[in-house]
């Protein structure tokens, strides 16, 4: 591989692995599908419960008025729940509901059940590159999140 090629190939991977990934993890769905940024937005209220929609529009990179359709979507399915900010009642608070805390935790299943079974498949010198790899891809995690909060 070549250095100059190396970014626009890992970035390829890294999107075509995500990308088969979902793929694979829509079939056998008895419910409709969550769209990427409505499983970003669960899996951020599930780390962070009582985040706001303006905290959760920053941390996600999204225009607050796009966050505040996704929680309406959501809220309407079942999925979040809005309270009211006791420190200032114009501001909501968000909360996930046991509807969305089961398919959060059936997703994250799914997801290790299947990236397991392609991993058994591979050789144990690639299993262990994958796993050496992972300190370097989680640094350069932080560096695009990093840049994305700068102005």
């Amino acid at each position: 591989m070549e250095p100059e090629t190396f970014p626009e190939e890992l970035a390829d991977t890294l999107v075509g692995v995500e990308r088969l990934i979902r793929r694979r993890l829509r079939g056998g769905l008895t419910v409709p599908r969550l769209r990427g940024a409505e499983v970003e937005l669960l899996r951020l209220v599930e780390a962070r419960p009582g985040i706001g929609v303006s905290e959760a529009a920053k941390e996600l990179h999204l225009a607050g008025n796009s966050v505040s359709t996704l929680v309406n979507q959501l809220v309407r399915d079942g999925y979040l729940l809005r309270d009211t900010d006791p420190a200032d009642r114009r501001a909501a608070r968000l909360r996930l509901t046991g509807a969305a805390r089961d398919r959060l935790g059936d997703w994250q299943r799914r997801r290790a059940a299947l990236v397991g079974r392609h991993l058994d498949r591979l050789g144990e010198a690639d299993r262990e590159a994958l796993r050496a790899a992972l300190p370097a891809l989680r640094k350069l995690a932080v560096t695009l999140h990093e840049e994305a909060g700068e102005p």
